[in-house]
């Protein structure tokens, strides 16, 4: 029997078009003798509009069967979709939400899914926000003991009542270089390099144009070393690759629009640094209590110290994207993938239905 494979994409947030490549890229993979593949489109105002099952390959999600006047917010159209999974005549059997940034990649979408009681590919709703939000990620990340960067962290009425007390303490507790970057934004978006005050002052007001939040991060010499991590309880990590940006850092323009990143897997580290790497991104994600997937990246330094920079619950997924490319390096193709996800999503989804909430 087919598995009933809701594929949710789009999104209100800036990733909406990053979200669009995934979903595409994914439809184009999936084993429509496995699998019913049954789009549904959030646009950028957030309202859900439900596709018809996909019977055939695609080249355009955008240009799929679907009609503006039929959109919903997620409430009204949560009946007519995602019927209760314990019915016999489910309309889904998973749910892969292919979104990036907020209201999707950060723990709102996966609550929805846990109230409809529906199995769903990714990280839960304690992971997901965590690992949307960079300042409480490093906070759980300094709990438990992993070494990373010297950080600070704003919210914008803070930083609006003492902006010269905010960049005082940026250059006392951090000093230049620096990152300053939204603190709930994936893909690169809003990030700044700072040399020194007005390039501070500028990053600022750029990363709270997209946040009520920004983490300012000291700068460090150091290689940019990445992993996947695939499972659940006991998760596995792929082979270790490498980015090289051909410019300061890798920002949004690099990883998706000019293609100025050198992508090097595997990555030229000795084997006691690929231990300790696989040993710092178990330990992160389950610090953060992840399941399904999570890509971990490192930066490091010349000295050979390995410091953690952030885990991404959501990473890239198109075939041509580092979590992925990862993972084919270690024989894990794209669509073997999409499909150990699903079943991931199943084993975990079961396993909760174990618990006994009522006495």
């Amino acid at each position: 029997m087919k598995t009933k494979l809701g594929l949710l994409y789009g999104g209100k947030s800036a990733e909406h078009s990053v979200s669009l490549q995934t979903a595409l890229a994914v439809i184009k993979a999936l084993d429509l003798e496995k699998f019913e593949i049954h789009p549904i489109y959030i646009n950028t105002e957030g309202r859900w509009i439900k596709g018809p099952e996909l019977t055939g390959p695609v080249d355009n999600v955008k240009a799929l069967e679907f009609s503006p006047e039929d959109s919903l917010t997620p409430a009204a159209l949560a009946p007519a979709i995602f019927q209760a999974a314990d019915q016999e005549q489910a309309s889904l059997d998973v749910v892969f939400p292919l979104l990036h940034g907020p209201n999707g990649e950060d723990g709102t979408v996966q609550g929805l899914l846990e109230l409809l009681n529906l199995p769903y590919v990714g990280n839960g709703v304690l992971a997901s926000a965590a690992g949307m939000d960079k300042v409480l990620m490093k906070n759980i990340f300094a709990q438990a003991g992993l070494a990373q960067v010297n950080y600070v962290a704003f919210i914008k009425r803070e930083w609006d009542k003492a902006r010269e007390a905010a960049y005082e303490k940026v250059e006392a507790e951090l000093g230049y270089p620096c990152f300053v970057k939204p603190a709930n934004l994936g893909s690169s978006v809003g990030i700044s390099k700072c040399r020194n005050r007005e390039e501070l002052e500028a990053a600022f007001e750029e990363a709270f144009q997209f946040d009520r939040k920004v983490i300012i991060e000291e700068g460090v010499i150091a290689r940019e070393i990445e992993v996947g991590v695939l499972g659940n309880d006991e998760p596995e990590c792929s082979v270790a690759g490498e980015i090289v940006p051909k410019k300061d850092f890798y920002d949004y323009k690099a990883k998706y629009e000019d293609g100025n990143t050198a992508l090097i897997i595997p990555a030229d580290i000795t084997e006691a640094e690929y231990r300790e790497l696989k040993e710092m991104a178990v330990q992160a994600f389950k610090a953060l209590d992840c399941s399904g997937l999570v890509r971990a990246d490192f930066f490091l330094t010349k000295e050979g110290k390995l410091l953690i920079n952030e885990v991404n619950t959501m990473p890239g997924f198109t075939p041509f994207s580092m979590f992925p490319l990862l993972w084919k390096h270690t024989g894990v193709e794209y669509p073997q993938l999409i499909e150990r996800l699903v079943e991931l999503a199943k084993e975990r989804h079961d396993e909760k239905q174990q618990i006994k909430y009522t006495f």
